[in-house]
């Protein structure tokens, strides 16, 4: 017999990234299949874009661009991101194949470690709520930091809100120096290398609505590669959360947005247990799809849900229903369009 094929796997040659390129490695190596890790440095990566925050001008695709090219390329056959980073724009010859199953989707509340922070607090917080006047809080998202200064309009807090980059390692070097009291991470991220114990509080989707697609990853591979996608689709995708996740990114890509704009988006599949009268198999299970947009300075937050069978439709028909409400308006501020 044959031998199977060595698939290989472009990745980001970050801790998190590369965590990510091992956990789908694992699966196929499990069923069979010889994998090479192919690490590369993307332009988000590189130390001269940190002082830069993500939102500055030609954020698309800074974490997806060189894999994509290498998968172009035929270098390699597979590339993995965190589907977060994946611009809704779809290049041409390539396609998004698989969605695993899904890492928890909210964002967790980290304090220092430095003698300043812990003055600060008088009890371990909970929720935003909790946390006084006066602490520093970093962030390297314009979706975090439009919530955080709606959160601190509503309840009359005064924080300050900085930029904070560099790989989670870093991003906890600085915070335990005392540069920052607290910092807002996806709590995935946090958990997938081992950190926890670092985690002070889930914070409630209430106050931090998750980005499209957090805590999910993107297997992304050449279109006409058909052995690969044979291979790929059945092992590796979640076809609940590939419906999810197609639905919020069809709502992010209506609305005009990328990681350049404050704009949230969450789906779940719930299966019927009983169907109603007139109801086929097709359509015994709902998306519900619930999206947000913040204006960049929190003055406003624009909210809505809805159900339906077809994620993509759903997507489309939900950010129009925001743009009804001046979504649209909120988004070309934050692009710098207005």
């Amino acid at each position: 017999m044959p031998e199977p094929p060595t698939i290989r796997i472009g990745t980001r040659a970050s801790q998190l990234a590369l965590w990510q390129a091992h956990w789908c490695a694992g699966k196929l190596r499990k069923a069979g299949f010889q994998v090479e890790i192919v690490e590369m440095t993307a332009s988000g990566d590189r130390p001269e874009t940190f002082s830069q925050p993500i939102a500055s001008g030609g954020a698309q695709g800074i974490f997806t661009k060189e894999i994509q090219d290498a998968l172009l390329e035929n270098r390699v056959d597979v590339a993995v991101h965190s589907l977060k980073d994946l611009p809704t724009e779809t290049v041409p010859g390539l396609q998004l194949t698989a969605v695993p199953e899904r890492a928890p989707v909210e964002d967790a509340l980290v304090l220092g470690h430095s003698g300043r922070t812990a003055a600060k607090f008088s009890a371990s917080p909970r929720s935003l709520a909790d946390l006084p006047d006066g602490v520093t809080i970093g962030t390297s998202s314009l979706r975090r930091k439009a919530q955080l200064l709606a959160f601190a309009r509503m309840h009359g807090k005064d924080w300050s809100i900085q930029s904070v980059r560099g790989n989670l390692n870093t991003r906890f070097r600085k915070l335990d120096e005392g540069q920052y009291d607290a910092l807002i991470l996806a709590r995935a991220g946090v958990e997938r290398l081992g950190m926890a114990d670092r985690i002070t509080a889930v914070l409630p989707l209430e106050e931090m609505f998750p980005a499209v697609s957090q805590g999910a990853l993107g297997v992304e591979t050449r279109a006409d590669d058909e052995q690969t996608n044979a291979i790929i689709r059945p092992l590796l995708n979640d076809p609940a959360v590939f419906g999810c996740v197609t639905a919020e990114r069809a709502f992010l890509k209506a609305l005009d947005g990328g990681c350049a704009t404050p704009i949230g988006g969450l789906c779940r599949w719930s299966e019927n247990s009983q169907k109603g009268e007139g109801q086929d198999e097709k359509n015994a299970g709902a998306f519900t799809l619930r999206g947000r947009v913040i204006a960049l300075d929190g003055r406003l937050v624009l909210e809505d849900e809805m159900s339906g069978s077809e994620p993509a439709a759903l997507g489309k028909a939900l950010a129009q229903k925001l743009i009804a409400r001046g979504a649209d308006e909120l988004v070309r501020e934050a692009r710098g369009l207005k």
